[in-house]
């Protein structure tokens, strides 16, 4: 599942990590929403509340929407530095770090999460939008940019066009093409929604904990994929 790049990389790849990427991010999206009331899996909405404040000129306040994004951004730029750097030495497991340091992000806010939003929301906000980040950058470096999981405005739009294009594109692969690039989006689009759903659950029984069920399927996922590669080294060190 993070593995696979390249040729090597298929549909059945990419649809098992857009479906959990895409529930942890809408368990984040939610329960980041409920304690706080801010967005905190993606950076579009916080572009406009930017430019409101500068127009007005309240500064200090778009300071604070300028931090949501660079936040994000930052986490984006150490996600793939790592990736760049491990790979120079273990190009299979690269792609594990990140995943592992969301994890720990995600445990630690779950933990530590509510004495920082007392001290300051923001600072909540900006620990999630980084870790978002840093997803967002792996999933979209393992999938060759195919599979974007911590928001929807470009995959409804994407969605909206390959929809309309099965009416004029009529040849059997490129049905065939239309077809899986549109169960991929769907994909990603219920998953996110499922983990809103479940994160609201969560956060009215447990609060900020709901963090470390999303961090826990994070972590069971990268010692699963590292467990497989590891068996099948195995059996490739026996077939010789």
């Amino acid at each position: 599942m993070f593995r696979h790049k390249g040729k090597t990389r298929t549909l059945k790849h990419n649809l098992r990590i857009a479906s959990l990427l895409s529930f942890v991010a809408g368990i984040v999206n939610t329960t980041g929403f409920l304690a706080i009331q801010r967005l905190t899996t993606n950076v579009t909405g916080h572009f406009a509340y930017l430019i409101e404040e500068v127009f007005k000129f309240e500064f200090w306040k778009g300071f604070i929407f300028f931090l949501y994004i660079f936040f994000f951004f930052l986490g984006s730029f150490v996600s793939n530095l790592f990736i760049e750097l491990i790979s120079k030495n273990s190009n299979k497991l690269s792609y594990t770090v990140p995943i592992f340091i969301e994890s720990a992000i995600l445990f630690l806010t779950a933990i530590f999460g509510q004495f920082l939003i007392l001290e300051s929301p923001n600072s909540f906000a900006f620990i999630l939008l980084f870790a978002m980040g840093l997803q967002n950058s792996l999933v979209t470096s393992i999938s060759n940019s195919k599979v974007r999981t911590t928001h929807l405005t470009g995959l409804f739009t994407d969605l909206g066009i390959e929809l309309s294009q099965l009416f004029f594109y009529t040849q059997e692969d490129q049905q065939l093409k239309l077809y899986s690039s549109i169960k991929l989006r769907l994909t990603i689009i219920n998953f996110f929604f499922l983990g809103g759903i479940i994160g609201a659950i969560l956060y009215s029984q447990i609060n900020l904990y709901t963090l470390i069920f999303a961090g826990l399927i994070l972590i069971c996922a990268g010692v699963y994929d590292s467990i497989k590669l590891k068996w099948i080294l195995l059996k490739r060190k026996r077939m010789r």
